[in-house]
């Protein structure tokens, strides 16, 4: 296919323009699922703390969704990275080239590459424990603060009150304190190789 010189610029236009909205979407489903997370982890902490007689396991739930959002968002969040990256690179070659700056090296096989075969630069790994460290890590904190209230009003240690059926109540602390260590972990993992 024959393209004139004098049609780039235009298609370069329509191109940053499309994917300046298919940025605005992804945006948009990012918020959309981390406000389920938060509105479904305040109604889980109000209702196990609201009311007496809901055993505190009912945080797990909490726990649970959380993660299932978590997941949901790691893997838009790979995409949304994926079209940033592209408009980004529209930026830094093609109008500061425009502008009368210099354009950054490579930009025009950097996007081709990214067109040609689309790729997220993150891994989901990667994904989840920016997401973790952005938003997750700090719900699923309040969702802990409200287990550790609820296990702490209930009558008896907080031993006997954090058992969960035959499961005693050590093995369910020990089960959730490593749950979060290795939630954190990932998301130091992933910063400690951005920084390398």
């Amino acid at each position: 296919m024959d393209v004139s010189p004098k049609d780039i610029p235009t298609a370069l236009i329509h191109l940053y323009r499309g994917e300046l909205g298919r940025m605005v979407v992804y945006r948009t489903r990012l918020d959309t699922t981390t406000n389920w997370a938060v509105g479904t982890t305040a109604a889980m902490i109000s209702f196990a703390l609201g009311e007496e007689r809901v055993p505190h396991f009912v945080m797990l739930l909490a726990v649970s969704l959380d993660l299932i959002f978590l997941w949901m968002e790691s893997r838009r969040f790979r995409f949304y990275e994926m079209v940033r990256m592209r408009v980004r690179l529209l930026e830094a070659g093609f109008y500061a080239e425009v502008l009368g700056g210099e354009a950054r090296p490579g930009w025009k096989e950097a996007l081709r590459s990214s067109l040609a075969a689309p790729a997220p630069p993150l891994s989901l790994l990667q994904a989840a424990a920016v997401r973790l460290r952005r938003t997750y890590l700090w719900l699923l904190g309040v969702v802990y603060l409200g287990w550790v209230l609820k296990l702490y009003l209930a009558p008896g240690t907080v031993l006997e009150a954090a058992a969960a059926g035959p499961v005693p109540g050590l093995a369910v602390l020990l089960g959730a304190v490593l749950l979060l260590l290795l939630l954190v972990a990932l998301s130091r993992a992933h910063r400690l190789a951005e920084e390398e």
